[in-house]
């Protein structure tokens, strides 16, 4: 994802109103699986495009057409099309690696495999991370009554937090890697915070399952005590193509050429164009490489990806005005919000981790870090240095509170949709807030407690 260009709505002329298309949307994907999951399971796209098309007309009612179409624009070409083409990329390679073999959905085991997939994710991408572990996870718990909340710490553990130590793992750091944060400043500074988050999660999910588990019909835990566990990797061809998606990120992070491509008013920078191309690329020579056979075993679909490129896009759109609103700062009608950062002199970092936390929750975290990065300075250096609390507070809020929702986060949308296809009773959007809730608010006020407070 490319860092945040200035936005050509004024925030300051905005009131809270202009957040209802956004309001809209998110209650529309919170209750249309709910309600009337025929309907939206067919039209889906279609909704979401017409909230999408709401805000730009209200957009081009306000401020003019030529305004309406440069935002939609930038929308799409600056922030949208770097976002799903990475998620096209991870979502097609890390599909063709298949994890098979004899896994057991035991606790121990349940366990082993959501901690590998949080390692991996700050290596992989939360998005490659949860690619490669969701489908084992669900073949493990096959035969188990409940699975659900196995995937539900998936998104908590291997689609948020587990890709906070590097600027790979998840998109904010990514962008505060092309902003001048340090390459291992990340792992250097959150690693504590991170792993006390993972702990603590982890034993929470230690005991549910137990417990879970101990309800389980006895063939299921006999089979499990008597089977040798044995685990194949193949395709292994997308393991060095994961490789080839991380190198072209750094590429694009360092190689710094002089032209640029201009469209409209909208300026994209070269190394970030020839970085999508390339992971795009990747991707297609994954569907070359990898057997279909390969796939079919995966239960690979194009329908999770679907479902997150149209959702997501709404969403790119919805937000515009939400995040002129924010950019704003003290001018705009989140002031009320962002003055809880700072009295005076005197800064609040747990406010800037439960701030830039929440709000990433629900409106993409990239930008959000970024926002909230401008409001602490601005400054690489000075945050790396005299403010590192605040600089950390902002990079573990964002990186980790999106696994409050399912739109917190691209990965946690597309661990639902697969397990819903796969045929996992999911809890419904309010339901699993509030389980997230119940589970990672606690943990979060210990960590900001220790670290922030």
């Amino acid at each position: 994802m490319q860092a945040s260009s200035p936005l050509l709505l004024d925030g300051a002329s905005l009131s809270w109103p202009w957040s209802l298309p956004f309001i809209g949307l998110i209650l529309t994907i919170a209750t249309g699986p709910l309600f009337f999951p025929r309907g939206w399971s067919r039209h889906y796209g279609k909704i979401a495009a017409g909230w999408s098309a709401l805000t730009i007309a209200v957009i081009a009612f306000a401020f003019g057409a030529t305004t309406a179409l440069d935002t939609f624009l930038r929308a799409m070409l600056l922030d949208y099309m770097s976002f799903i083409a990475l998620l096209f990329s991870l979502y097609v390679v890390a599909g063709g690696i298949l994890v098979s073999g004899n896994l057991h959905g035991t606790p121990a085991g349940n366990t082993g495999m959501l901690l590998l997939g949080t390692v991996l994710a700050s290596f992989v991408g939360t998005t490659g991370a949860a690619m490669i572990a969701v489908r084992p996870l669900i073949r493990a718990n096959l035969h188990r009554k409940h699975s659900a909340h196995v995937l539900m710490f998936a998104i908590f553990l291997i689609a948020n937090v587990g890709g906070t130590l590097t600027p790979l793992g998840n998109p904010p750091l990514f962008v505060g890697f092309l902003h001048g944060v340090d390459f291992f400043w990340p792992a250097e500074h959150l690693f504590s915070a991170a792993s006390l988050v993972i702990a603590l999660v982890l034993a929470i999910f230690v005991a549910i399952d137990w417990w879970y588990y101990r309800r389980e019909h006895k063939d299921v835990v006999s089979r499990h005590k008597t089977e040798a566990t044995v685990i194949r990797i193949r395709g292994v061809a997308n393991i060095y193509l994961l490789g080839c998606i991380i190198a072209a990120i750094l590429l694009s992070a360092t190689w710094k050429p002089d032209f640029v491509i201009t469209i409209r008013s909208i300026t994209l920078e070269s190394q970030n164009v020839v970085r999508d191309a390339i992971i795009v690329a990747v991707a297609l020579l994954s569907l070359k490489l990898t057997p279909a056979e390969h796939r079919e075993e995966n239960g690979f679909s194009w329908e999770p990806i679907r479902e997150v490129a149209k959702l997501f896009a709404a969403i790119f759109v919805c937000i515009i005005p939400m995040l002129a609103m924010l950019n704003a700062g003290p001018r705009g009608a989140f002031a009320w919000m962002l003055a809880l950062t700072s009295t005076g002199d005197t800064i609040h970092n747990l406010a800037y981790f439960w701030s830039s936390g929440i709000l990433s929750s629900f409106l993409d975290n990239a930008p959000t870090y970024m926002m909230f990065f401008e409001l602490a300075g601005g400054n690489a250096h000075e945050l790396m240095g005299p403010l590192g609390g605040t600089l950390a507070a902002i990079s573990l809020g964002a990186s980790s509170m999106g696994a409050i929702t399912y739109i917190g986060n691209a990965p946690n949308l597309m661990i639902y949709a697969i397990a819903v296809e796969r045929g996992i009773a999911m809890p419904s959007f309010f339901a699993f807030m509030a389980w997230s809730c119940a589970i990672l608010l606690p943990v979060f006020a210990i960590v900001g407690w220790v670290y922030f407070g």
